[in-house]
């Protein structure tokens, strides 16, 4: 994933179409709950000011569909924006309408224009070329910074590409740097833990890492098939019936690579799906008919724990329980804590896992923890992601 990044072309007083990840949680007030993203784009968005350049940023929020809705607007980024670079923002009304394309052509270098949420338009996820081309003509450079975004073909992910030089950010370079390094050559022993609540969002990540690690943790939801798949009872446990052979079949397949693969050895179980659920832990070959897993136990901890502190990379996508409520956190947090303390490059791919390492506290004890869920999962699946293909090689 060799790419040209910012620092590769000639940026200077040049105005330049950014695509940022803004796509932040908000309260119902539109107060912006976590700008953990939006933090991420500071270093590449200074660099670009420092070189003198005229700065356009674009970014979608939520799934508006094609139409525009208030609570989708932009307009809470570009105040915090604002805030953390200690100069204005200023707000388009709209993406490629009058507004934006007076205030584009108006900018001075050092300035910073914010489109509006470029999925007010349908056009966006459609990668449609006319709209991507309309974008793209407001700039004279195309830098990508969204890697949450990445594994998306749209206009102003891949498309914008076709119409300008297009450059990676720092935010993605640092993304391809640690993934792309797990991937390839990670240091070894190479662990990856995998959890969250499906065997069927994961199929091809736990097929290409038995290709790549030594040892395969999984916990979380998916657990329980696994379970079934052996022939135990899970209660009323999530599971997919129909993914039972696939999940012997990866059993097999660890098995034929010579990979260790851990499942739970016990499993903390509860009555109703409630964060005061009456609760107890059971051996995994016993859970109860009227009873739902919703944690690893003590003893699955200890377990992964010790093997986990014998890596030297870890790549860690899912919680290992339903980490929401405080009671079923337990596994999750107490292997963060391991992740936290051992003498290794540790990954955390995006999503849930990065929302409960930060609930936890821990995120700066973590090497990296991925901008990108969806997007970290297909890049660790060795799929070609259209947001990045695009970008001219270094």
């Amino acid at each position: 994933m060799n790419k040209k990044t910012v620092k590769d072309i000639n940026l200077k007083g040049k105005k330049v179409l950014v695509r940022c990840d803004f796509n932040v949680p908000m309260d119902e007030n539109q107060n912006i709950t976590d700008n953990t993203r939006i933090i991420a784009a500071l270093p590449t968005i200074q660099y670009l000011l420092d070189n003198d350049c005229k700065l356009i940023l674009c970014s979608h929020l939520g799934r508006p569909k094609g139409e525009f809705k208030p609570e989708f607007s932009l307009k809470p980024v570009a105040k915090e924006l604002s805030r953390l670079l200690g100069k204005e923002v200023i707000m388009a009304e709209d993406v490629v309408g009058k507004d934006a394309k007076a205030k584009a052509e108006t900018l001075e270098p050092r300035q910073i224009l914010l489109l509006e949420n470029v999925r007010f338009h349908k056009e966006e996820t459609d990668n449609d070329l006319t709209f991507a081309k309309e974008l793209a003509s407001l700039a004279e450079i195309y830098v990508n910074d969204a890697f949450g975004a990445a594994h998306r073909a749209h206009s102003s992910t891949a498309g914008v590409a076709e119409f300008l030089p297009a450059v990676s950010g720092f935010l993605i370079e640092k993304e391809l740097k640690f993934l792309g390094n797990a991937i390839t050559n990670p240091e070894r022993p190479f662990v990856a833990i995998l959890g969250g609540a499906k065997v069927s969002d994961k199929i091809g990540v736990i097929d290409s890492l038995l290709e790549k690690v030594d040892t395969l943790i999984i916990g979380g939801g998916m657990a329980y098939t696994f379970f079934k798949a052996q022939g135990y009872e899970v209660g009323n446990s999530i599971c997919e019936l129909d993914k039972l052979d696939l999940a012997k079949n990866l059993m097999k397949k660890a098995e034929e690579k010579g990979v260790k693969l851990l499942l739970p050895i016990d499993t903390k179980i509860g009555k109703e799906f409630k964060p005061d659920t009456e609760s107890k832990t059971v051996a995994y070959t016993e859970i109860p008919a009227g009873w739902e897993g919703f944690d690893i136990g003590e003893k699955t901890i200890k377990m992964f724990s010790e093997e986990i502190k014998k890596a030297k990379t870890v790549v860690w996508n899912g919680p290992l329980g339903l980490f929401e409520f405080d009671q079923f956190a337990i596994g999750t947090n107490s292997i963060a804590k391991v992740l936290a303390e051992i003498d290794a490059t540790t990954i955390i791919g995006g999503g849930d896992s990065a929302a409960a390492v930060k609930k936890a506290g821990l995120e700066d004890k973590m090497t990296h923890i991925s901008t990108g869920g969806g997007a970290s999962l297909e890049f660790l699946e060795g799929k070609k992601l259209p947001g990045i293909e695009c970008l001219m090689d270094a």
